[in-house]
């Protein structure tokens, strides 16, 4: 049975990987898993003077594109795909000197990647401290009677980055008085109440709101008209 159509890339030799087992027209060499159509007929990569090549799959883009920038021969290597009736690339070759300073060229990259996520996580690191340092002092201004500890708890606790909390909203980020006021509800909430108990029995979240709404206010009075540090 005949190959397809000649698969066409312009300006770019092009390397057939065969569906079916076929010989080199001129050397006789087979079954080949790579070969180049010349004229219709099938010729081995030695034949094709492409055999000193390496082939590289797709896959990675980056490294495929500096592989062929560094090579001064390359060709795209294409299978026919019977069900979609076409030619779909399948990598590439090129010169393996081309392909060991491709990756030499993608490893520095990612070298400097890492190094730059690193830098990146230690400012983050470094803003998420000052930020929960002056939320706080806020805590502590709106709230004098609020032990030190607590107060840094209820603000790492609600300022945690990628946590969705009151902190993380911009009135948080503002440090607005009611979002601070919010966090530390939330604190006291979970910390000074049976809250978390009502509703692993199953009380609905308002009516345990409403059940332990007086005891946050308590503490809330105690905190805001003590100017003790308790911490």
């Amino acid at each position: 049975m005949a190959l397809p159509a000649t698969p066409h890339s312009p300006g770019r030799l092009v390397v057939v990987q065969p569906l079916k087992q076929k010989r080199c027209a001129a050397c006789r060499r087979g079954p080949l898993s790579l070969l180049v159509l010349e004229d219709g007929a099938p010729r081995c990569l030695h034949c094709a003077d492409l055999g000193h090549l390496v082939f590289l799959p797709r896959g990675d883009t980056a490294l495929t594109r500096r592989s062929r920038e560094e090579s001064t021969l390359s060709a795209v290597v294409v299978r026919f795909n019977r069900r979609m009736g076409r030619y779909e690339r399948q990598g590439v070759l090129v010169e393996e000197a081309a392909l060991a300073r491709a990756e030499a060229r993608c490893l520095a990259d990612a070298e400097a990647r890492r190094r730059r996520r690193a830098r990146d996580a230690r400012r983050r690191a470094v803003e998420d401290e000052r930020f929960a340092a002056a939320f706080a002092a806020e805590i502590r201004r709106l709230f004098p009677g609020c032990p030190a500890e607590r107060a840094r708890a209820i603000a790492a606790h609600a300022s945690a980055r990628g946590s969705g909390r009151v902190g993380r909203s911009a009135a948080g980020r503002a440090l607005s008085e009611g979002a601070v006021i919010s966090a530390v509800v939330a604190g006291v909430r979970h910390v000074d109440t049976p809250y978390d108990q009502l509703l692993m029995r199953g009380v609905p979240r308002q009516e345990a709101r409403r059940r332990i709404g007086p005891a946050v206010e308590r503490v809330l009075r105690a905190w805001q008209g003590a100017g003790t540090d308790v911490g």
